[in-house]
């Protein structure tokens, strides 16, 4: 296993890097420390050996976690819950109302994942365990939770990418952890003075319109830095938020065009990635950039969800 130190981001908060999908800087964990010691997203539960010895790292037991925050329950930010659960015999599981039973019985998400998956499921998320009816919390909108004097979490529901996501703003810092609401940070590329921001549109709850609105009710909140669930922090929430609302339509008319056309999701797929290759080369960015080989993945998987946006408006 990779040794990777946990990322310091201030305000008593840490990223451990849970390597999805075999990447690293690809999905976290992050830390917040405090009275009542908390983590934010599992990742799936190949992770959580590593997230078991990030808090080692921090001189932090296992026993200590009292909260798992998910922020929704896609497998690569949940599906380790109820392993890492096992780990962490005093922690509850927070999650949005309409997740709950998903993770009591996840065999539907299991389904789910498999097909778009496939073959590979066993590798990238095996093994997921249910997570006990008695460790889980539910918030709703506008509910909170005090980790320390000076650290009130605030729930809000945020749909667009999925129906159950929760985002969360964090008074010490400031900022929102934003799960996949507000899109991905590609921080690959900032070796080049350039991080981009893309919508994630995943299957099966895509819904550009109220992406943009939770996007703009966590404009509204004023949030000095945005904590993503791919990858790590920025310190300009404006920038990342106007960047995904204005690729949000352009997401959706490419795959329209590509559906009128009748290319099905590798045509979607494929005009997505005309368009990032366009827009990377005229920031002196070229194909053979490793970048691309995560956007090929995430452009497999945002096509699947445009298409099901597509058949629902049909």
């Amino acid at each position: 296993m990779d040794k990777k130190a946990p990322i310091e981001l201030g305000n008593d908060i840490y990223l451990i890097d849970g390597f999805d999908l075999g990447f690293e800087g690809r999905t976290g964990t992050y830390v917040l420390q405090g009275e009542k010691l908390t983590l934010v997203e599992t990742g799936p539960s190949p992770s959580v050996p590593r997230i078991l010895e990030g808090l080692k790292d921090l001189s932090l037991a296992a026993e200590q976690v009292e909260y798992i925050i998910l922020t929704h329950i896609h497998l690569d930010h949940a599906g380790g819950a109820g392993l890492l659960l096992q780990e962490c015999p005093n922690a509850k599981v927070i999650v949005h109302e309409r997740g709950k039973r998903h993770l009591v019985d996840p065999s539907k998400l299991i389904a789910g994942a498999r097909a778009v998956y496939g073959d590979k499921f066993d590798q990238l998320f095996d093994p997921i365990l249910p997570v006990p009816e008695e460790k889980i919390l539910t918030k709703s909108d506008g509910e909170t939770l005090d980790i320390d004097e000076n650290r009130r979490l605030t729930f809000y529901d945020t749909p667009g990418h999925a129906k159950h996501h929760l985002g969360i703003f964090d008074s010490a810092s400031q900022g929102i952890f934003t799960g996949d609401t507000a899109g991905i940070r590609y921080h690959q590329t900032e070796h080049t003075g350039l991080t981009f921001f893309l919508p994630t549109t995943s299957p099966n709850q895509f819904d550009p319109e109220a992406m943009k609105q939770s996007i703009e009710r966590f404009r509204a909140m004023n949030p000095k830095r945005l904590f993503f669930g791919h990858f790590g922090k920025t310190e300009n929430p404006e920038e990342a938020f106007d960047e995904v609302i204005e690729w949000i339509p352009i997401f959706v008319e490419e795959a329209r065009t590509a559906w009128i056309e009748n290319e099905g999701i590798a045509g979607i797929e494929e005009r997505l990635h005309r368009r990032i290759v366009e827009y990377l080369n005229g920031k002196n960015i070229t194909e053979d950039h490793p970048v691309f080989e995560l956007l090929r993945l995430d452009f497999e998987v945002c096509a699947m969800g445009l298409a099901d946006y597509l058949r629902k408006q049909l």
